[in-house]
């Protein structure tokens, strides 16, 4: 019964003696100090900004949460993004082997193909970087090397470029997927949903650590190519020339900043399009995205993914200009480069890197995206609060 206490078997307690008493006192006091606890624990103003913030995060921490058992292998109930049982006419379970295979190898085609169709402008854009007074404006820097090299020129790089980001594409993709489902079995199915946002950016910073360490060569003698008129015209020549000169250091100088580059790009490049989708779905497309057809599907992908671009190319941009600059010189450093650089120096060629990689971008997923319908790979949908999730916030009877 409640308030009732527990009494020794052969003995009795009468209502109206002190034991009693005492006993209905404490277990008053421990009911009172259940509910201030479970107030100060989910407080009003934590449910109403659970029901109107999508970007919202927990203020406290769940640490009695219980679920069932998961497994890597796609054997989970849970309708994150970041991990969902595979539906019937899926080609592979979601998190096996050949899920990660595949998706390693949209990660090629995305990236590789994409970053080789824009050489054009990516040649005349490190031009700007390293020799802004003789390449003044994106036209101007087309015209000039349209008039020195022809229009061959503007190819130049092509193949470092299509082997350094093919090789990017496999490890960001491919690796970024791995940790996104083994980061959301560390956290749980409640705190994967509430903290999605740094779930998307801890795993796609994990994949670009070892995604840059497999560019840096290929970057590294695509740069020399594109700054450095008559050093070398092919791949074939630049390879053994810079390790003539520097050794085996020459393709990895540039990794440090390859790493400032592309771990903040890559971070948002995930995180934004996860949560972009998730938006867009959301306030703009009229209906469910079960109801949407894959080409429908596929044009929320490209949206996503542009403006995912965009914001990338920001956030990344000075640590472009000193790859380029420290690529093309001898002997300098990264911080030298960016001294010297000044504030308004790593600025240059922003609006051609902004045109370059909101496109680069929003073709990447396209691609990718478009890999997985074609092999029939596992799409789960946008992220959903679990129902004890729900339960806890107060958002379901």
């Amino acid at each position: 019964m409640k308030g009732q206490i527990d009494v020794p078997r052969g003995h009795s307690v009468s209502p109206n003696s002190r034991q009693w008493k005492r006993g209905a006192a404490i277990s008053s006091h421990r009911r009172s100090s259940a509910r201030r606890h479970y107030a100060a624990m989910y407080p009003t103003s934590l449910t109403q900004l659970a029901r109107a913030n999508p970007f919202s995060a927990p203020l406290f921490s769940l640490h009695e949460a219980k679920e069932p058992a998961q497994s890597v292998h796609g054997q989970t109930t849970r309708r994150l993004a970041a991990a969902a049982a595979a539906d019937e006419g899926d080609s592979c379970a979601f998190g096996s082997q050949k899920y990660f295979v595949l998706c390693g190898f949209g990660g090629i085609l995305s990236c590789g193909t994409t970053h080789t169709a824009v050489v054009p402008l990516d040649l005349v854009k490190c031009r700007m970087q390293v020799n802004p007074d003789k390449y003044k404006s994106i036209g101007n820097g087309f015209s000039v090397t349209i008039r020195e090299d022809g229009v061959r020129g503007l190819a130049k790089g092509w193949a470092p470029t299509f082997i350094g980001y093919s090789m990017q594409g496999l490890c960001k993709f491919g690796f970024y997927e791995v940790f996104k489902i083994f980061y959301s079995d560390l956290l749980g199915e409640e705190n994967s949903y509430m903290w999605r946002t740094s779930l998307y950016l801890a795993a796609s910073a994990s994949a670009e650590f070892f995604a840059d360490i497999a560019l840096a060569p290929m970057e590294a003698v695509k740069v020399r190519i594109q700054t450095q008129p008559g050093y070398a015209n092919t791949l074939r020549q630049g390879v053994p020339k810079m390790y003539a000169e520097e050794g085996l250091w020459a393709f990895y100088k540039g990794v440090v900043p390859l790493w400032m580059r592309q771990i903040p790009y890559t971070m948002m490049k995930f995180a934004c399009f996860e949560r972009t989708v998730e938006m867009l779905y959301k306030y703009v497309v009229p209906k469910p995205r079960s109801e949407c057809s894959k080409p429908e599907q596929l044009v929320v992908t490209f949206v996503a993914g542009y403006i995912a671009g965009v914001f990338c190319a920001i956030v990344s941009h000075p640590a472009d200009s000193v790859v380029s600059v420290l690529n093309k010189e001898k002997g300098s450093t990264a911080l030298q480069v960016l001294k010297r650089l000044g504030p308004k120096g790593v600025w240059k060629g922003l609006i051609a890197r902004i045109i370059m990689i909101g496109t680069l971008t929003a073709l990447q997923w396209f691609i990718y995206d478009s890999v997985k319908v074609y092999f029939r790979l596992p799409r789960p949908p946008p992220p959903e609060m679990p129902e004890s999730l729900k339960k806890k916030l107060g958002l379901t009877e």
